[in-house]
C-alpha cells in the first residue's frame, strides 16, 4: 500500500515537472521570437528614417509642386516612425519583459520540484530500509519500530512537500494562463493601435502625393529649358527703353559707310532745324516786348 502511494506521488510529480518543462521551453522560444520581432521593427524604423532623409534631399532639387508634395509625404512618413518607436517600446515592456520574467519563475518551480523529489527519494529509501529490516530481523521489534518511525517522518515530509508542490504548481498554471491572455492581448492591442495610426498617416501621405500638380510643374520645367539667356534679355530691355524717335533713327541706321553718313547728316539737319525754331521763338518774344 505504501509502495503504491509512493508510486502515485512520483507519477504526479513527474506530470508537474513536465508542465514546468513545457513552459520553460515554449515561453523561452516565444520570448526569443518576440524579441527578434521587436528588433526587426526597430530596424525597419531606422531604415524608414533613412528613407525620409533621402526623400527630403531629393525634394530640394525638384520643381515647386513636386517638392512640396514630397516634403509633406516625408513629414507624414517621419510621423509614422514616431508611432513605430512607441510600438517598439510598448512591445518590449508589455510582451518581451513578461515572457523574460518566466525564466526566474520557472527556476523557482524547479527548486520546488527538486525539494519534492528529495523528500520522495528519502521516503522511498526509508521504505526500502524498513522492508529489508523486516526481512533480516523479523523478530527485532526495536529496530523495526525505529525504521517505521523514520519512514513515517519521511512520509510526512514527502506528503507536505507534495501538497506544497501541488498548490504552487496549481497557482503557477493559473498565473501562466492569465499571463498568456494578458501578453497576447497586449500584443494585439499594440499592433492595432500602431496600424490604426499608420492607416491615418498613410492616407494623408497618399493625399499629399495625389495633390502634386503635374501640369504646373511641367510648365515650370519647360520654361527653365527655353528661358532666354542674360544678353538676349538685356538687349530686349534696352530696345524697350528707347524713345519712338530713337527707335526710328536706329532702324534707319544700318551697317555701311554711306548709310552711316546719311544718318549723321539727317541728325545734323535735325539739329539745325531745332536751332532755327529756337531763333524764331526768340525773335517773336523780342517783338512782343
Amino acid at each position: 500500500m505504501m509502495r503504491r502511494t509512493l508510486e502515485n506521488r512520483n507519477a504526479q510529480t513527474k506530470q508537474l515537472q513536465t508542465a514546468v518543462s513545457n513552459v520553460e521551453k515554449h515561453f523561452g522560444e516565444l520570448c526569443q521570437i518576440f524579441a527578434a520581432y521587436v528588433r526587426k521593427t526597430a530596424r525597419l524604423r531606422d531604415k524608414a528614417d533613412l528613407l525620409v532623409n533621402e526623400i527630403n534631399a531629393y525634394a530640394a532639387t525638384e520643381t515647386p509642386h513636386l517638392k512640396l508634395g514630397l516634403m509633406n509625404f516625408a513629414d507624414e512618413f517621419a510621423k509614422l516612425q514616431d508611432y513605430r518607436q512607441a510600438e517598439v517600446k510598448r512591445l518590449e515592456a508589455k510582451v518581451v519583459e513578461p515572457l523574460k520574467a518566466y525564466g526566474t519563475i520557472v527556476k523557482m518551480k524547479r527548486d520546488d520540484l527538486k525539494a519534492t523529489f528529495t523528500a520522495r527519494n528519502r521516503e522511498a529509501k526509508q521504505l526500502t530500509q524498513l522492508e529489508r529490516t523486516r526481512q533480516r530481523n523479523p523478530s527485532d521489534r526495536h529496530v523495526i519500530s525505529q525504521a517505521e518511525t523514520e519512514l513515517q517522518r519521511a512520509a510526512m515530509d514527502a506528503s507536505r512537500t507534495s501538497r506544497h508542490l501541488e498548490e504552487t504548481i496549481n497557482n503557477f498554471e493559473r498565473q501562466k494562463m492569465k499571463d498568456i491572455k494578458t501578453i497576447f492581448s497586449e500584443f494585439i492591442t499594440i499592433e492595432m493601435l500602431f496600424h490604426g495610426k499608420a492607416l491615418e498617416v498613410y492616407t494623408a501621405a497618399y493625399q499629399n502625393i495625389q495633390n502634386i500638380d503635374e501640369d504646373e510643374d511641367l510648365e515650370v520645367f519647360r520654361n527653365s529649358l527655353y528661358a532666354p539667356d542674360y544678353s538676349s534679355r538685356l538687349d530686349i530691355v534696352r530696345a524697350n527703353s528707347k524713345s519712338p524717335l530713337q527707335r526710328s533713327l536706329s532702324a534707319k541706321c544700318v551697317s555701311g559707310t554711306g548709310q552711316v553718313s546719311t544718318c549723321r547728316l539727317r541728325k545734323d539737319q535735325q539739329a539745325d532745324d531745332d536751332e532755327d525754331e529756337e531763333l524764331d521763338v526768340t525773335e517773336e518774344e523780342n517783338f512782343l516786348k
